[in-house]
């Protein structure tokens, strides 16, 4: 892998802090935000008047010549694949894809190919992110392969480093559809006696826990209360489903995201996805209360009834706040048909 040295002064009245003075004083065809140039500093690639500076707190002076060293990015090793798309919106600098079932997001050992970044290599052809080294579509979240829904992919790498930070300060939107069993409703008490679980005005209810991996399962996620990652999920009923009430469509939205969030979170609380294989069991409806029909359907549902509806975020270039919403898919839409629902 190559190397670029990228060199500038800093201006007038600089920001006390070398980490806030090179974000601001970078040239802006550099795409590099200021949390990767604190990354750069702390791993020795910045020199300010060619002495190596290791701590974002060093102060800098008016006039100071910074020389910050970036490696240049490298064809990706992973093959273009001409995979249809469902394209919600593209411009110069992003992507964002209604995902489909089955599809995983990146290659792994398991799914060397066939993945939405084989898909996306093949549409974006050379306008491509070289973040991590090398030139594949900026990948800055992801959702689970049999989840389908919103994911947006970055084409820049200042596209990448800006909508990475929108992520990591939780100011991006995201809001997802989900058919789960029971109704979680805030007048059942059953609910308020678990562990992490709270309920907000407007029958809001709150999961909040850590995640982390299962201790024996590792494709798995936990609950935990003393180890892992921060975890917050909030949902509320969109409809009850059958009578009496056994299921519902639910709305979800996440203050942070984790991997497997919601479907942790939701068979934490007793309120597992339709479905879900890892965490969902497979519970029974009562043909009494969804028909003959609606019980077989969920019985055979063959994946986690999740789909990424709603996604929102600023534009990186623009500063413009962009909403996207994809309808519920096929899948969904027949069984929640076929429960009784009236939307």
């Amino acid at each position: 892998m190559g190397e670029a040295l990228i060199e500038f002064d800093i201006g007038p009245n600089p920001p006390p802090r070398l980490d806030k003075a090179l974000g601001r004083d970078v040239p802006d065809d550099a795409a590099l935000s200021r949390s990767r140039l604190a990354r750069l500093i702390t791993q020795g690639a910045v020199a300010v008047d060619g002495i190596v500076i290791t701590d974002p707190r060093f102060r800098v002076v008016e006039g100071a010549a910074v020389a910050v060293t970036v490696a240049v990015a490298e064809e990706s090793h992973i093959g273009a694949e001409d995979i249809p798309l469902d394209v919600v919106f593209e411009d110069d600098d992003l992507i964002v894809i209604n995902k489909p079932a089955g599809m995983v997001v990146h290659p792994a050992p398991g799914t060397p190919g066939g993945t939405l970044v084989n898909a996306l290599i093949h549409h974006c052809g050379e306008t491509l992110s070289g973040v991590g080294g090398m030139k594949r579509p900026g990948i800055v979240h992801r959702i689970d392969k049999e989840t389908t829904g919103l994911l947006v992919a970055a084409k820049t790498d200042r596209a990448h480093h800006h909508l990475a930070d929108q992520f990591a300060a939780h100011t991006v939107e995201r809001r997802y559809l989900a058919i789960c069993y029971g109704v979680p409703d805030a007048n059942d008490p059953r609910l308020r006696g678990i562990k992490g679980t709270s309920f907000e005005p407007g029958n809001i209810l709150k999961v909040q826990t850590m995640l982390g991996r299962h201790k024996t399962d590792r494709q798995r996620q936990a609950v935990s209360f003393n180890a892992g990652r921060h975890a917050i999920t909030r949902s509320r009923i969109v409809e009850p489903l059958g009578n009496p009430s056994c299921a519902a469509l639910i709305e979800c939205w996440l203050e942070t995201g984790r991997t497997h969030q919601i479907r942790v979170h939701m068979a934490h609380c007793g309120h597992s996805l339709v479905g879900d294989p890892v965490y969902g069991g497979r519970r029974k409806l009562s043909p009494k209360a969804v028909t003959e029909a609606g019980a077989a359907a969920v019985a055979v549902f063959p994946r986690q009834a999740l789909h990424a509806a709603t996604l929102g975020f600023e534009h990186p270039v623009s500063g413009e706040f962009l909403e996207f919403e994809a309808e519920l898919p096929a899948d969904m839409r027949a069984l929640l048909r076929v429960l009784g629902w009236q939307g």
